[in-house]
Parts: C-alpha cells; structure tokens; sequence
C-alpha cells in the first residue's frame, strides 16, 4: 500500500486539482513572500468546492467507495484498523502456518506471486477448477481446498473489524453530508466494495436509516425489492407522504461481513452459521459479481448511472475491478449529464513530490487505463469530470453541508448524551 495511505490528521488542503496543461493545482492560494496578503497564485479550493456542491445539488447522487476509506477508521490510537494487502498475506501466512503455505506457494513457482494474496487466491482456484475430478486422496488438492478455507476465513476475521470502539469520524461526516440532502430529491446512494461495517457504524451512531436490501423484521433477510422501500412520516389530516430525513441507500458490490446464506435466504447474522456472502479477493470476482445478490447491486449501478442529472463522487476506489469501471465509462461517454469526481491519492505517484510543497505538480503518469482516459477527457476540455488528489478522510471535511442540524436532530443529540452519559456509553 503506498506510503501516503497512511493516517495523517485529516486537512482538506491536502487535495489538490488536476488543471489540464498545467497539472495538480494546490487546494490553498500561493501567496506572495513580500505581501502576505497578496496572491500570487490562485488554488483551487474554489473550483474544488464548487463541483462538491454541484455534486450535491444533482437530482441523484451516487457515491462509490473502494478499500482506501476504510484506512480513516481508527482505534483509539489513531491508528488505521483495516487491513491492507500486505496484512492480509501475512495474515493468512500465519493461519496456514509457514509449512503450508511455502507448499502451497510452491505449487506456483513460475508465477510472479509478489507477496499478492490476491494473485494467489487467484492461482488456488484456477489449480483446483483444472483438478476438479482428481482422486479424493490426491494430497495437493487437499492441501489446496484446505488452504483457500482457511486464507478465506481469516480475511473474514480480518475484515470485521469495526466495534464501538472504532473512529468512524470520516464516515459520519460523508453520511451527514450526504444523507442530509432535501427530501424531495432521491435518497443518495452509496456504493462500496468494502465488506466491513463503517459506513453501517457510523449511520447507527448518527440515527441515519439505511436502505441495504434487508427487511426491517426480526430476522433480517435479504430480497432486492427492499431497494424500493422508503420511510414516511403518517401524520393525521395530512393525505401527502411526509418523507424522513436521514435516509440514503447502500449497496455492498462485493458482499458484507455480516451476510450469511441459509439454503436459498441470505440473512444478516455475524455468527460462524451459514456460508459468509462476499466476493474474495481473486481474478473471478468479475464472473462472481454476475451471481444474485451481486447482480442485484451491480445492475442497479449501472441503472443509476444512466439516470438524467446524475453525479457520481469516487473515493477510495482505483478503477482495477473491470466490472464496476468499465460500466463508470461507458455512462460517461452515453449520458451527457453525468458529473464525475474522483478523489483518491493514487494520482501523484511520489509521496516525493506532494511534500515538496509545490503549489502546481506536473501531471504524471496514472495507474491504469480508466484514469488515464478520465485525465485525456479532462484534458480535452469536458468540464463534467474533476480529478482530485486526496484521501477520503480530506474530502470528508470539504464536502459542503447543505442543511443546518434540525431541532430534531438538536434534540435528538442531547437525548442521546443524556442516555449514554447515564448509562455509561462509549458511543
């Protein structure tokens, strides 16, 4: 994971604008030496926050979050708590013990592994699809099927790691922001690839209700019509439907630490029952999105992409699942009302570079083939896409809010410290 992953205390001038012939603009104005007050040169904090704004002020917002925000949820230490590629190897390493594993990784010694778990899962599978009909006794089969049970059950425990404990302070504030917006527009819906549970925290902990496919019944099962629910408010003398604040919609592209399948229901259970719903990290979770309820999540993504008046606010996601990139793509060159923004680190390469304190860096090269065609856009004068160099927890804090804390809310708050407060609460 690059260096500049790591967590910082979060500084909304940290994000910096890419500006087509000239590079990634510095969010703050530079100012000059020998008149402080006089600028030198423009930021782009304006422009910044302007296509926020637009952004949230479109008829349907869409948010897509990959792995990198969950590196803004924190113990108490002010460390990240989710674990990267490199803790999930040396994680399933330790499970496996080093014996099996070296056997395993020895199974593929021609490949460029490069401590990639993903690489190996990948490998695992193809090796026991070309042995399905191996003999019961063939010993490398079994050790196999053995290590990919155990590699898969420990990025499970790896993954569940949100508590009450957790700082979750990032994605309330997006959850605020984003859940906050008139009732009269559609609920905004998010859209991650993460399994963990900040987002679901961090509406708990804020009162937010969260539509995710699951019923509001006891036992909470999972069926796609549940998408189409809302919450109103019934009110006596009143014949039109009075929708609630604080409601906005979740879809979990690659499954959920807590989604459990029983025979043909998926319910939501955290317990060893059931077989765990969740796309591991492998080269088949582009064929395993195409399978219900990936499916579900992913067509209404790609529904929602087409929808008139759309904006469509990436972070934490760096375009390497086909699936879901090539789809981002194909709206933005058939829907001429889609607005895109894409804050993430990975477009300045060299932490080098960002700590030179440069108000404008060079464009530099991009990681893959998404991004470089979002920048060839960009550099072609189409004013809907904005690309954003910065962490999730930066855009957090410069996300505008449009609607001031209700009396509700107020009151709600103050209930809320009343009872955790008597009770003794972390939370």
């Amino acid at each position: 994971m690059p260096s500049h992953w790591e967590n910082k205390p979060e500084n909304p001038s940290n994000l910096r604008l890419y500006m087509p012939g000239e590079g990634w603009r510095a969010f703050s104005d530079k100012l000059k030496e020998d008149e402080p007050r006089a600028v030198e040169q423009e930021g782009s904090r304006a422009l910044i926050e302007s296509a926020f704004l637009n952004a949230l002020n479109a008829s349907n917002l869409l948010v897509l979050t990959g792995a990198g925000t969950s590196f803004a949820a924190t113990n108490a230490a002010g460390q990240a708590q989710a674990p990267g590629m490199t803790d999930l190897w040396s994680a399933v390493k330790t499970a496996a013990t080093d014996k099996v594993f070296d056997a395993v990784c020895e199974q593929f010694s021609d490949a460029k592994i490069e401590n990639n778990i993903e690489k190996l899962l990948s490998l695992c599978k193809i090796f026991l699809e070309l042995h399905e009909n191996a003999h019961e006794n063939n010993e490398a089969v079994k050790q196999i099927k053995q290590f990919v049970a155990d590699a898969e059950k420990t990025i499970l425990q790896k993954m569940d790691f949100v508590s009450s404990d957790t700082e979750v302070g990032s994605h309330a504030l997006v959850v605020r922001k984003i859940g906050r917006r008139g009732v009269r527009k559609s609920r905004t819906k998010i859209f991650t690839t993460n399994y963990d549970l900040c987002f679901e925290e961090a509406a708990r902990r804020q009162r937010f209700t969260v539509i995710d496919g699951f019923s509001h019944s006891l036992d909470q099962f999972y069926d796609r019509t549940h998408f189409d629910f809302d919450l109103v408010r019934r009110e006596t003398g009143q014949d039109a439907p009075n929708y609630i604040a604080n409601v906005f919609h979740l879809y979990k592209l690659h499954g959920s630490v807590d989604w459990r399948r029983f025979g043909s229901e998926i319910m939501r259970s955290r317990s060893d029952d059931g077989l765990p719903v969740l796309i591991y990290p492998r080269s088949s979770k582009y064929q395993e999105a195409f399978e219900p309820p990936y499916l579900d999540m992913l067509g209404a993504f790609q529904a929602a992409l087409r929808e008139p008046d759309t904006a469509l606010i990436v972070s934490g996601f760096g375009f390497n699942d086909d699936h879901i990139s090539r789809p981002v793509l194909a709206a933005l060159e058939a829907n001429m009302s889609l607005r895109l923004i894409v804050c993430d680190p990975i477009f300045i390469g060299s932490k080098d570079e960002l700590d030179k304190g440069d108000h404008a860096i060079g464009a530099t090269a991009l990681p893959n083939k998404f991004l470089a065609r979002f920048q060839k856009l960009v550099d072609a004068g189409d004013p809907r896409i904005h690309l954003i160099n910065g962490r999730f927890a930066d855009m957090a804090l410069t996300l505008p809010d449009l609607v001031g804390e209700t009396d509700r809310e107020r009151h709600a708050s103050r209930v809320r410290a009343l009872r955790d407060g008597a009770e003794g609460k972390p939370k």
